[in-house]
């Protein structure tokens, strides 16, 4: 009996042990001050603006929205892409999608420009399984697709819609071209307990996938909840956020194939969520978490405020500087998941609240 209870001691000792492990590594112990720039308004009217990516030339931002709230609470609506004109006095967002229904959920998006101006906008959607897996329906339709949307004058134009046994829980999308473009899957279990462990027990399951005009096939996997991806400004390097890691890899990216060799690991200090690429310095702008637990709690009851943090990186010679432009205890915004800027402005998404930051640098 005695050498039972030793047993049992030892592990509860050890499951106290890992509890703590995660709660630090996630940020949990952590000390926050409250860092904004000068200005910032709220911009309201686009709820769940989990990813907001801004034209290279112009100054408008494309931004992705889903009221999860409302689909949690069993009062879902249609999602939207939104347009924001940075350069006009209106706050009012243009939406782009105002015939959608409620099989468009979008998630991560990507905007890629060709030389001749041709604007085609990628969207991770999700018509049959929420943000967070909790299948819903039983209807026999994908549960994820990337829709692909021609950008014409004030409106989307859907071209294409894209399914595949290979994107099992797409979380971000870059477009490398009008028709060839890499996923992230943020886990490589489906809904149910698997994934349920993949999570808490942070396997590396998560992979990312590239299309390549023609088929998916897998370019880069061993991820931790792999989230935000995005390209350098010349092509060559790819970049992912792995969320429950803390971590951003910089790949070598090879054009023609599509193939990724890892570079590089960043250790960015908190859990990295969306990366923007600022196109005239090739910064990498990071939204996130700086306490991952407390955004769970946040996900689940939207009383319980969730810090949001926003940084920048720079590369200095062989390395990269780490510079916190925004830092917040979750009282102007919760949850944020992106921070995207062309060096003037600070735009400034979540994944459930009902207003974006707009904030001046």
């Amino acid at each position: 009996m005695r050498g039972l209870l030793l047993v049992i001691g030892a592990m509860c000792a050890l499951l106290v042990a890992y509890v703590m492990y995660l709660a630090n590594d996630a940020g949990e112990f952590r000390t926050l001050a409250d860092q904004h720039p000068d200005q910032c308004r709220r911009i309201t009217g686009m709820p769940g603006s989990e990813d907001i990516t801004l034209h290279p030339e112009s100054r408008f931002a494309y931004i992705s929205s889903d009221d999860r709230r409302g689909v949690i609470n069993g009062n879902p609506t249609p999602g939207a892409i939104f347009r924001y004109d940075l350069s006009s006095a209106s706050t009012t967002p243009l939406n782009l999608t105002p015939n959608a229904d409620l099989q468009f959920r979008p998630h991560g998006i990507s905007l890629f420009v060709g030389d001749d101006g041709r604007e085609t906008l990628f969207v991770v959607n999700h018509p049959g399984e929420s943000l967070f897996g909790a299948p819903e329906g039983e209807n026999n339709e994908a549960l994820h697709t990337i829709e692909v949307f021609d950008v014409v004058d004030n409106a989307l134009m859907h071209r294409q819609t894209h399914a595949s046994e290979w994107l099992i829980s797409p979380n971000d999308v870059v477009g490398v071209d009008h028709d060839r473009f890499y996923v992230t899957n943020d886990h490589g279990a489906g809904p149910g307990l698997m994934r349920q462990l993949e999570d808490y027990l942070r396997l590396p399951w998560a992979n990312v996938v590239y299309f390549d005009g023609d088929v998916f096939k897998e370019v880069g996997d061993g991820l931790s909840f792999a989230n935000g991806i995005n390209m350098s400004p010349d092509g060559t390097q790819l970049y992912v956020a792995e969320v429950s890691r803390n971590l951003v890899r910089i790949y070598q990216r090879n054009p023609g194939t599509g193939s990724l060799s890892l570079q590089q690991t960043i250790d960015v200090g908190f859990g990295a969520d969306n990366i923007e690429i600022d196109p005239a310095t090739g910064d990498l702008w990071i939204g996130g978490h700086p306490r991952l637990l407390t955004f769970l709690r946040h996900a689940a009851d939207g009383s319980v405020d969730s810090p949001s943090q926003v940084v920048r990186i720079r590369q200095v010679g062989a390395g990269y500087q780490i510079t916190t432009e925004f830092m917040d205890s979750g009282e102007l915004i919760s949850g944020a998941s992106v921070g995207a800027s062309d060096g003037r402005r600070l735009l400034i998404g979540s994944v459930f609240e009902d207003h974006i930051m707009d904030c001046s640098l």
